[in-house]
């Protein structure tokens, strides 16, 4: 299928310009749009049986995967998708009043086209969110699911309390208004430098990664940053368009984009817990991960009670949202409702644990794959 405008033959571009050796790509037409797949050179995708399914968070895409892509072996067929409006998959336009539910749609169609029997699920940070809610939409397929530093399932800003409650009903606090407009820039103009605080290769080595994991290589970190600007700009994609409100801090989720699909308004797969059939979860994630985090960097509660975000309301009015604490508020409810999870927690390590520890990353994922937990509960 031919590609349908030069922005997406560039981001085809930088893809097969990063891949590593061993690492091949494959744009599946499914019933919804082109998805393009990585996978080992090996590997045939449409080869049926069970398929370990990576998929990234926000601002990356499957290039991100690439070293698992190679060191994962088993019975599996291992692949990693780039979502819509990432990578080389199609860009169309993202529909965040479905909260996820585009994303999750897509890999439905995309099992199907692959003719996979069954699915494990990994997901990283938005891409946890992802297959939380494909674990609701088809549970009947899933076999274990891997959260990686994964976003809140109460979504990303706008809540408080262990139990998600919005601050507003609106969700004000979350969505588009969120995103630094200089970042936003930097990535339309395909910025690889470091020359400023908000370029791609700056955020990236100070909120990927923690700071004990750099410098990267260099090889992988060009690689990394030329992931990061495949990410498509505008409302329909990053970051997505904005309601102006007159509470703090002032913006409010709109209906298109990225950023608005992790609204609390429209994201809550929190009902993973009443799931008749309960896959095993493994849970990883860094310690000193700033992005998804009880004190993120990205929350405007948490920034405004540093005083980075002026006219903060105070905790009374406008609380950090405690995102891990929520995360394993869900999970214990999951292991106490008759499923499992267990909880890996990386010491010194940020926002991308695949990246950073790759090695401890791919024998937790395969013990997980392999045998997974049996204990209703969490362990630390």
């Amino acid at each position: 299928m031919p590609c349908p405008d030069t922005a997406v033959l560039a981001s085809l571009c930088a893809v097969t310009d990063h891949l590593l050796p061993g690492v091949a790509a494959t744009r599946v037409e499914t019933d919804r749009l082109t998805q393009q797949v990585l996978h080992r050179e090996d590997v045939d995708p449409r080869g049926g049986g069970e398929v370990v399914l990576l998929v990234h968070g926000n601002v990356s895409s499957a290039l991100f995967w690439q070293q698992q892509l190679l060191a994962l072996q088993g019975p599996w067929r291992v692949l990693a998708v780039d979502l819509r409006g990432f990578g080389g998959t199609d860009p169309a336009p993202v529909d965040a009043t479905r909260g996820v539910r585009d994303w999750s749609d897509d890999l439905a169609a995309l099992v199907a086209a692959l003719g996979a029997e069954r699915v494990h699920l990994v997901g990283w940070s938005m891409g946890g969110g992802v297959v939380l809610q494909h674990l609701l939409d088809h549970a009947e397929r899933v076999a274990s699911v891997t959260l990686v530093a994964p976003v809140s399932p109460f979504g990303f800003g706008g809540t408080a309390g262990a139990d998600g409650h919005r601050v507003h009903p609106d969700g004000t606090g979350a969505g588009a208004g969120g995103a630094n407009p200089d970042f936003v820039a930097a990535l339309a103009a395909g910025d690889t430098t470091a020359d400023a605080p908000t370029s791609p290769r700056s955020i990236f080595r100070a909120f990927y990664v923690a700071p004990g994991s750099l410098p990267v290589d260099e090889q992988l970190e060009d690689l990394y940053v030329a992931s990061m600007l495949t990410t498509r700009t505008g409302e329909d994609h990053y970051p997505g368009d904005v309601v102006a409100v007159d509470a703090w801090p002032g913006a409010a989720p709109g209906g298109r984009g990225v950023l608005n699909t992790m609204a609390p308004t429209v994201l809550d797969v929190s009902g993973i817990t009443e799931l008749p059939v309960k896959p095993p979860v493994l849970w990883i994630r860094g310690d000193v991960d700033q992005v998804v985090s009880d004190t993120s960097a990205f929350d405007l509660a948490f920034l405004g009670s540093i005083g980075a975000v002026p006219g903060w309301p105070g905790a009374a009015g406008f609380p950090p949202q405690p995102m891990v604490t929520q995360t394993r508020t869900v999970l214990d409810r999951y292991a106490a409702s008759g499923g499992s999870y267990r909880e890996v927690v990386l010491p010194e390590v940020g926002h991308a644990p695949h990246v950073e520890r790759p090695q401890e990353f791919v024998v937790a994922l395969l013990e997980h794959l392999t045998a997974p937990p049996a204990e209703p509960a969490g362990l630390t």
